[in-house]
């Protein structure tokens, strides 16, 4: 199974270009330089048109690089995910696709516009649902929503028919003059997916979206997300547990140590392996570690 491991030294003023010592992986080559080419399961350019474009982009903290020089290209109107184990880079990544952490090199487009240059018209066109999303907790959720679509420009009485239907879809219509802090987990991320659909964007991107949730949350949430890509919208969501990420996607690009590993139609990305599962932990180099607790013979014997 081919692997993504490409690089671009191409900058557009958002930053430096990293040296080729800095840019290669530990122990690993230099990175590619300008101009090479970007590898595909699928042997090409995705059939649909790109939703998101990503070229050469990288990110660096100090000196940790938690993004690698990824160039990719997501699929519009598929339900998209963004998989990788903790670390990998998936959460730096989405902020820097969203407008919410600025690279410190490279390009990204969202249906057609610059990020960085044209942002507000390409905030207008997505819905964002970050992990750990702070809320006006002092606001009850139909005050959250009225608030939110005001900013977001749309006419009261819509905002107030939107509302209305977001909240009973979600189950929340029992809790919509609660105040948001007494919300539990599962409610914040229902409060926090209505705010991001309200202004019926193009592309919506969840940064781990079922974490912490309860299953009948989750399949709410599920259901939703669903009916949102049947549509013909695009959701970007990133996620370490393939179960769900299989059951959900129709394609997926696998990330680990900044570096995007592969990417295509979950079909592609799984090959002849058993499952996504199999597949990940071969992509990220984890696959011999099925055994790793043998060396704890201590754990589970007499006390």
């Amino acid at each position: 199974m081919p692997d993504q491991t490409q690089s671009s030294d191409r900058t557009d003023g958002a930053g430096t270009v990293p040296s080729a010592e800095a840019a290669s992986p530990a122990g690993g080559a230099p990175a590619v330089p300008a101009g090479g080419v970007t590898a595909s399961l699928a042997g090409g350019a995705p059939a649909s048109p790109a939703a998101v474009r990503v070229e050469g982009l990288w990110k660096r903290f100090g000196e940790q690089i938690a993004v690698a020089g990824i160039d990719l290209e997501l699929p519009a109107g598929k339900f998209v995910g963004l998989v990788g184990p903790n670390g990998a880079g998936k959460t730096t990544t989405l902020s820097m696709v969203t407008g919410l952490l600025r690279p410190d090199m490279g390009r990204i487009e969202v249906g057609g516009h610059d990020v960085w240059r044209d942002p507000v018209e390409v905030k207008s066109r997505i819905g964002v649902l970050p992990e750990g999303l702070r809320l006006f907790e002092r606001l009850s959720g139909r005050e959250l929503l009225a608030y939110n679509g005001r900013l977001r420009g749309l006419p009261g009485a819509e905002v107030d028919k939107r509302a209305t239907q977001l909240l009973d879809v979600l189950d929340l219509a029992g809790a919509q003059h609660k105040l948001v802090v007494d919300y539990s987990t599962g409610m914040r991320k229902k409060i926090g997916l209505a705010t991001a659909l309200l202004h019926n964007p193009e592309v919506l991107f969840l940064d781990e979206p079922f974490e912490g949730v309860d299953p009948v949350s989750a399949q709410t949430i599920r259901g939703v997300l669903e009916r949102y890509t049947r549509s013909g919208a695009t959701v970007v969501f990133s996620s370490h547990v393939m179960e769900l990420v299989e059951s959900l996607c129709d394609w997926v690009a696998v990330m680990a140590g900044g570096r995007i590993r592969a990417h295509g139609t979950l079909a592609e990305v799984r090959g002849e392996a058993a499952s996504l599962q199999d597949a990940f932990l071969e992509l990220v180099g984890a696959g011999g570690r099925d055994t790793a607790g043998d060396s704890l013979d201590w754990l589970g014997g007499a006390r």
